[in-house]
């Protein structure tokens, strides 16, 4: 049975309950921004879809540190006990590209997109100058893909394939999440 009334609360009280590791727990700030920006602008959710927008972002890793070996299969399964909606338990499964579950929907394609790129853009933002959103854009992004060394361990075609699989042009793609991280930057600290 699916709990409807799941806020973002909960969502953060979880996160925090099985993630220790501050570096993951701000990654999942860092997607749950980006997320809820396409969710407010590109679609014009609001409410308590919203929220399950927001929930999807902050939790899509949530079982990392318990279970890196069956993630996010374990993450889902709790997901499931707790009565979150089942297209967010689709977006948390289908995030990553090793558990063969497609993206149907906008929220799980979004979460997709938004993982990798978050990550990346907060790694550009760390070398620039001021260590600041405001210093990056499309074109410095598009510079350090090139720099094999930079961020090694994100998939760079990953990062396009996401920008494609929104049907959103990659330079676009990237100023969305800029602009959905600076909704978070106290949190992030950028």
């Amino acid at each position: 049975m699916t709990d409807v009334n799941r806020t973002r609360a909960d969502a953060w009280a979880l996160l925090c309950e099985w993630t220790h590791g501050e570096s993951l727990r701000k990654h999942g700030l860092a997607v749950e921004g980006a997320v809820a920006w396409y969710a407010q602008h590109r679609f014009g959710i609001r409410g308590q879809e919203l929220e399950t927008w927001r929930a999807a972002g902050l939790l899509h890793d949530f079982d990392y540190e318990r279970y890196p070996d069956t993630h996010p299969i374990r993450g889902a399964e709790e997901l499931r006990r707790l009565g979150y909606p089942d297209d967010l338990v689709q977006a948390v499964l289908g995030h990553g590209d090793h558990t063969g579950v497609a993206r149907t929907s906008d929220l799980a394609k979004t979460v997709y997109a938004c993982d990798e790129m978050a990550g990346f853009v907060i790694a550009v933002a760390y070398v620039r100058p001021n260590r600041s959103l405001d210093e990056v854009d499309a074109r410095a992004v598009n510079k350090k893909m090139r720099d094999k060394g930079f961020a090694r361990q994100v998939p760079r075609d990953q990062l396009e394939k996401g920008a494609l699989e929104l049907g959103v042009p990659f330079d676009e793609h990237v100023s969305n999440v800029v602009e959905g991280l600076k909704t978070v930057r106290g949190e992030l600290g950028l």
